[in-house]
């Protein structure tokens, strides 16, 4: 889940805050599949009633409404593909003090209804024909915009370079692993890089620590020239020191977008 935040005090350009369209309204979607990937990350498919199209990137509004009448609401970004737009996918992180995600981790079955609105937000989004080099960086389940932007770029065979660069925890923590290795093995346009910062990286090329400048300048090196556009998802912190290591890397601030979780 990714939520649209404030101007940052380093000089990138967040994804702004911006009035939902009238046209986009709330619609019942059915829940169709239930995929656990990490210990407190599950995925979630939806089933929209109406049609629904959206860019990789954007986000919808979940809204649960109780017997007595209270409603609470959520953003989360939309992890599938665009050309999926029929079984959207979100990956929810269990919140123990949430009023939404211990809903779906507890109590939510394939063929419930909820409430969903979408898709929200233009400035956070990636197509193929922007073209690139694409740098994305991103922590936790701050993967699950950029998610939605790798399954794109493979499901548009992209000659564009892309790469990502994933913090975890540890290897088990590392949201949509297998998927992730598997478009890396294919030795095409898409690189993986991962990060765990609590274990020792399993994979030549990975880190076992968290990111930094020096490590950013190792990255960018990786691809054939300068990113046209970084994407960086995550909390907080780890959006301020992932934009701030890009920056000391000399890639241009004008350049990079942001997400940041808690905001």
């Amino acid at each position: 889940m990714a939520t649209r935040g404030a101007s940052s005090v380093i000089p990138v350009t967040d994804s702004p805050k911006s009035p939902i369209p009238p046209a986009i309204r709330w619609q019942k979607v059915t829940i169709n599949e239930i995929d656990k990937r990490t210990q407190s990350v599950t995925s979630f498919f939806f089933t929209p009633s109406q049609p629904f199209s959206f860019r990789a990137g954007q986000h919808v509004e979940v809204r649960l409404t109780a017997p007595n009448g209270y409603r609470a609401q959520r953003a989360y970004s939309i992890a599938s593909a665009p050309e999926s737009r029929d079984n959207i996918e979100l990956a929810i992180e269990k919140l123990e003090t949430g009023e939404v995600s211990p809903f779906f981790h507890e109590v939510a079955q394939v063929g419930d209804e909820i409430e969903l609105r979408g898709p929200i937000g233009g400035h956070f989004v990636w197509q193929n024909a922007d073209g690139g080099p694409i740098l994305l960086a991103g922590a936790g389940s701050g993967v699950a915009p950029l998610m939605s932007m790798i399954r794109h770029h493979a499901n548009s065979n992209s000659d564009v370079p892309m790469l990502l660069l994933l913090s975890a925890r540890s290897w088990e923590d590392v949201i949509f692993r297998d998927e992730l290795l598997a478009f890396d093995e294919k030795k095409g346009a898409f690189k993986l890089v991962l990060t765990i910062t609590r274990e020792a990286p399993k994979r030549d090329g990975d880190y076992g620590r968290r990111i930094d400048t020096p490590m950013m300048g190792e990255i960018l090196k990786r691809l054939p020239s300068p990113p046209k556009r970084a994407f960086v998802c995550g909390s907080n912190p780890f959006v301020t020191v992932a934009s701030e290591a890009l920056i000391g890397a000399g890639v241009e601030p004008g350049s990079i977008r942001t997400e940041r979780y808690g905001q």
